[in-house]
């Protein structure tokens, strides 16, 4: 028997088997099992530097592999120490060169802790109040910056949701909850869309989302709520057009005057915005061509449709000015109203965005794969084997973005849980029809 589990530990060691161990946290079972395995046939401290490619001699070295957030002792860095033994009180340096002075060690044991005066070499223990650490980073005695160890990248986000407080003092909290929330699980994320004016909230699923939620409010006491992320739509153009726009205003003492005649058209797709001018004669002064491309921009900023405008050239060709009354202000003003007036009349065109997917699900499940990406407007674009993963496949697909949501949730169902996918946005593409009314309808109902 003794045999069997020196094997075990060894062929674990060298990376050649992966143990699988079952257990139930409700009932207990199993746990017995896991502590053994950790203890006897889990690698020892030699052999993990070895693997590791850390010389056995060297300055104190740690290795951080998970942050909390705790209600009363502030931040704890969990660590493995891989060398030497660190004393608390100690100064150490991150591999990102960032210096901080140890406020406390302690071993974890579930909710209960014990304080300890040193660590040494292969405990895994907390270290205290080391505010600019982040799980992945290493730790060094010293004043030298440690070499930083390899760490597996957070999976990418596969659902979204939009979310705000239920009551608007806690605006601040959320913020701060947030951070310490990510920074304790690197699969979640948030980010705030300005355009859109919403937060939002991104991790690997329903499930997880909703537990985010739940610690929201049980941990720092912020209640939100959850919608459907917006879509950021573009609009675009389809006709070149030539408007003229005049802003004049008199009043007592100097007036306001700006004329100016643009030509707009649409550009390829992707390929931005363009400002030029044509203007012979003097008939717009120079030092107003800046002033005229800032009044585009600024009718840019949100089109006819309700949505911002891109792929569009403007050329200034011609207008006119006051040697009294012209300024900076008129001719940005006369800008945006020829193209208000422009951007309809050259009949625009919604766009949305189509993003570039992954999915990666087992053979037998690809069909079944296949059905949910087309039943979401899905373009398959082919197959391939999953590299390193036998008896997988990876489908790549274009799928507009509105249309991703809750995909995540139907995959799994259809491959029992494990499937996955992985997008980045590739282009924007004209929505017409009846979905295109209900987008703008949506929009401008929420503009009004």
């Amino acid at each position: 028997r003794d045999l069997v589990f020196d094997d075990l530990a060894r062929e674990l060691r060298d990376g050649r088997v992966v143990p699988v161990l079952l257990g139930s946290a409700t009932g207990g079972h199993g746990v017995t099992r896991l502590l053994k395995a950790l203890r006897h046939e889990s690698p020892g401290i030699v052999h993990t530097r070895k693997r590791l490619g850390i010389e056995d001699n060297g300055p104190a070295l740690a290795q951080v592999i998970r942050t909390i957030h705790t209600a009363h002792g502030g931040k704890l860095s969990l660590a493995r120490v891989l060398r030497g033994a660190f004393a608390d009180g100690a100064t150490v340096v991150s591999s990102r060169g960032i210096e901080e002075r140890i406020g406390g060690l302690a071993r974890l044991m579930g909710a209960m802790s014990s304080k300890l005066t040193r660590a040494e070499e292969g405990d895994t223990v907390a270290f205290a109040r080391l505010e600019e650490l982040a799980t992945g980073d290493r730790i060094s005695e010293g004043r030298t910056a440690p070499a930083p160890g390899a760490t597996a990248s957070p999976p990418p986000a596969t659902q979204g949701v939009a979310i705000r407080v239920k009551d608007r003092k806690d605006e601040v909290r959320l913020a701060a909850a947030l951070a310490k929330l990510c920074e304790e699980d690197r699969a979640l994320s948030y980010v705030q869309d300005a355009e859109m004016s919403e937060l939002k909230l991104f991790g690997q699923g329903e499930m997880h989302l909703r537990v985010t939620s739940e610690r929201l409010a049980d941990r720092f006491g912020v209640t939100i709520q959850a919608h459907k992320p917006s879509v950021a739509y573009r609009e675009s153009i389809r006709d070149a057009v030539s408007v003229r726009g005049r802003h004049k205003k008199q009043s007592g003492g100097h007036g306001q005057f700006g004329d100016v005649v643009v030509e707009v058209g649409p550009r390829s797709r992707g390929e931005g915005f363009a400002f030029a001018e044509r203007v012979h004669g003097g008939s717009v002064p120079r030092q107003y061509f800046s002033s005229v491309e800032a009044g585009a921009r600024d009718a840019m900023a949100r089109g006819p449709l309700g949505f911002p405008v891109v792929d569009v050239a403007v050329t200034l060709v011609d207008g006119s000015y006051h040697t009294v009354d012209s300024s900076d202000m008129a001719f940005r003003a006369a800008a945006k109203l020829a193209l208000d007036e422009a951007l309809v009349k050259a009949r625009p065109m919604l766009l949305e965005p189509i993003l570039s997917v992954t999915v990666y699900v087992p053979t037998e499940a690809l069909a079944r794969a296949s059905a949910l990406v087309s039943a979401r407007r899905g373009q398959i674009l082919g197959f391939e084997a999953r590299q390193g993963w036998a008896g997988w496949e990876a489908l790549r697909a274009l799928i507009p973005e509105a249309e991703i949501g809750d995909l995540i949730i139907e995959l799994r169902s259809a491959t029992a849980g494990v499937g996955a996918f992985e997008t980045k946005f590739d282009h924007l593409a004209e929505l017409s029809g009846r979905a295109a009314d209900q987008v703008v309808a949506a929009r401008q109902k929420a503009n009004a």
